[in-house]
């Protein structure tokens, strides 16, 4: 008989009993360690947060650490050479008596609008339509989503060659006038960006379940019917995500706009944050221009947790919301 057999009937040993006698206790011990491990409550299978580490140094590194140098020469006269001069308010001051200040504001805030609505529009429906199951939509979808590998002064640069009015597939001078300036620059952002947000679309509309769907061509809803009873509200969280990241990234167009147009012509498209090169780099007023980066900084904060706050978004409780 082996090891692993069960007892013959009148050997009188068996395996346990060959390893030798127990402790005293062992039967007990056993048993007080299942129930702790029984009671112990579960991690969800959410990793250690040492984990995180090296996200939180990087970005502390190279984002908390720049915008609180950014914020502490905003009270300060530099010009990028010496040492920095405390000022106190006088920049602040400066931007908010700055008369080009409400028109770049104004330019910013249509431009921000514009780059949702044509964004959310166009990358909402590729994304429904690129979850579906069919093999064409998983090959379109991969060459789609090309731009996402150029940087934005590549594609600027693409762009304003292609828009030449002598040497561009457009024979006229598309940028030379204020509101075709304006659309190139919401073009070529949408079309650079538009797939990032047609993929947070896509992954949002797969996680919706099949059964909703199912359950309304039951009922007799078309397709119209279950995009906007099912689609859009199952997507609502989807939404906020893509949201706050158009419009953050809206207010920090500057390569585009400085390639394009260089916030021409005249200054119809001389948004705050080429206001604020055009006060660092040609003006070389260090100071100035991180205030403006400052109340970019702030801006883009305020938007941000607004958008959260009446969306809901924050107090979300399924791990699958936001999708």
């Amino acid at each position: 008989m082996t090891a692993t057999e069960p007892d013959s009937p009148g050997t009188g040993t068996s395996t346990a009993d060959a390893a030798g006698p127990r402790a005293p206790g062992a039967d007990s011990s056993r048993a007080g360690a299942a129930r702790t491990r029984a009671h112990r409550p579960a991690r969800a299978g959410r990793p250690h947060a040492a984990w995180a580490l090296p996200g939180v140094l990087f970005f502390a590194f190279f984002a908390v650490v720049p915008m609180a140098l950014a914020f502490y020469l905003s009270f300060t006269s530099w010009d990028g050479l010496g040492d920095p001069v405390p000022v106190g308010l006088d920049n602040w001051r400066k931007l908010l008596d700055d008369p080009r200040l409400g028109q770049s504001l104004k330019l910013t805030v249509l431009l921000t609008v514009a780059s949702w609505l044509f964004q959310t529009v166009v990358a909402l429906l590729l994304g429904v339509w690129a979850a579906g199951p069919q093999r064409n939509r998983a090959v379109l979808s991969a060459v789609f989503f090309v731009p996402l590998l150029l940087s934005s002064t590549a594609v600027a640069v693409l762009f304003h060659a292609l828009l030449d009015p002598n040497f561009g597939v457009i024979r006229q001078d598309t940028l030379g006038s204020s509101s075709g300036a304006f659309l190139a620059i919401v073009f070529v952002g949408g079309w650079q960006f538009i797939p990032l947000h047609t993929l947070i679309y896509q992954g949002g509309a797969r996680q919706i379940p099949r059964v909703l769907y199912q359950a309304a061509a039951v009922d007799g809803a078309g397709r119209y019917r279950q995009f906007f009873s099912i689609t859009l509200p199952q997507l609502r969280h989807t939404f906020t995500t893509s949201t706050v990241l158009i419009v953050v990234g809206s207010l920090t167009y500057f390569e585009t706009v400085l390639i394009l147009t260089r916030g021409g012509p005249g200054t119809d498209t001389a948004i705050l944050p080429y206001l604020m090169y055009e006060a660092g780099f040609r003006t070389y007023d260090f100071g100035y221009a991180s205030a403006i980066a400052s109340f970019l900084v702030l801006a883009a904060t305020g938007l941000s947790l607004l958008l959260v706050r009446l969306t809901g978004f924050g107090g979300m409780r399924s791990t699958r919301e936001g999708m």
